[in-house]
């Protein structure tokens, strides 16, 4: 049995030699990559994209996808890191979703400046600041985030990639136990996400919106009779325990964040387009914008309205339909809309996220 064993770890360190020198060489190679692109841009999410998708479809298991692509997108995270520093703008502060979001898009090797608020995440990179920014669009229990679709209508950036990222909310104090917790803290979204846990476990408990799950772990670090909603990162950080992992009320609940940049991405073969439009006022006239993808056959995944600031009784109507505005079919519809609309904005094309 010792011999097996023995033998057994000697083939995981020569298989651990040769994938340090295969990452090695396709470090080498991303650098002649780079190189070559003579001053283009480094990160392109379409390309990114598809590497990882391709992994996934042939992966041979037992490593899951999610894990599969966890990895490539490091060594990619790393390589990338040998030719600049990407900069990422997110809602901070450290230990949010949103921080997770920016490492499952980017990974580790970035620099990801917390930022105080959405407007924030738009402006650091409206001004340079960052070259791109991740921020929350919409939750599937809570629905959209109206701030972010307010500022996407009058910002130049442009939507690049989505991330979908499944939220997981753990309670967390300064000791473990539920016994005597006075009060929850938690940004109004994770609370909302997990009342009816905490209804049946904290009935008496305060529930405190705060403008973070960061926020609440600063503050029930130093109370202990109080916990907070947020990520194992945050308990982690904050060096509080968890009491309970994935309190929230639906497994399934998932946020959708859009990665905002200068320009969006190249045709990747799976791919988004997200648009916002205005209707002339006359019966029928939002069926006869969105008529022209039907006639197409382009689905759509989202169909969103939201009050046209400034313009009482007015509406904006968000879509997001399949494929890249490049492609001929979507391009030939977007002109037919155009014509049509009141007002019209191509948000942006990008992967389609895992």
């Amino acid at each position: 049995m010792d011999e097996e064993l023995k033998a057994l770890r000697a083939r995981i360190d020569s298989i651990d030699d040769n994938i340090l020198q295969l990452m090695s060489e396709r470090a080498g190679i991303a650098q002649q990559v780079g190189r070559a692109k003579k001053g283009e841009k480094i990160y392109r999410p379409e390309r990114e994209a598809q590497i990882v998708r391709r992994l996934r479809e042939s992966n041979p298991g037992p490593l899951s996808g999610d894990t599969v692509e966890r990895l490539i997108r490091e060594i990619m995270s790393a390589c990338r890191a040998l030719e600049e520093t990407t900069r990422v703008a997110y809602l901070g502060p450290a230990g949010t979703f949103s921080q997770q979001a920016v490492h499952k898009q980017f990974g580790h090797e970035v620099e990801a400046l917390a930022e105080t608020d959405i407007d924030a995440c738009f402006q650091a990179v409206e001004t340079g600041r960052a070259e791109f920014a991740v921020v929350p669009v919409e939750n599937s229990t809570e629905g959209v985030i109206g701030r972010t679709l307010d500022l996407i209508v009058a910002s130049p950036l442009k939507i690049c990639g989505e991330v979908m990222l499944p939220i997981h909310q753990t309670l967390m104090r300064k000791q473990g136990g539920l016994g005597g917790i006075q009060r929850v803290y938690g940004h109004a979204q994770s609370l909302a996400q997990c009342q009816q846990w905490l209804a049946r476990h904290l009935p008496n408990a305060e529930k405190i919106s705060v403008v973070s799950n960061s926020e609440g772990a600063r503050r029930a670090a130093a109370e202990s009779d109080a916990a907070t909603l947020g990520s194992e990162a945050a308990a982690e950080l904050y060096g509080l325990a968890v009491v309970e992992a994935r309190v929230e009320d639906e497994s399934s609940n998932t946020t959708r964040f859009l990665v905002l940049g200068q320009t969006d991405a190249a045709p990747s073969g799976r791919d988004k387009t997200s648009l916002v439009m205005g209707a002339k006022n006359q019966p029928g006239a939002v069926v006869k914008l969105l008529q022209p993808l039907a006639d197409a056959g382009i689905s759509m995944s989202k169909l969103e309205s939201r009050p046209a600031r400034g313009s009482k009784w007015e509406y904006l109507f968000f879509v997001v339909c399949e494929g890249h505005r490049q492609d001929a079919r979507l391009a030939a519809a977007l002109a037919e809309i155009e014509a049509r609309a009141a007002f019209l904005k191509i948000l942006g094309s990008y992967p389609a996220a895992s």
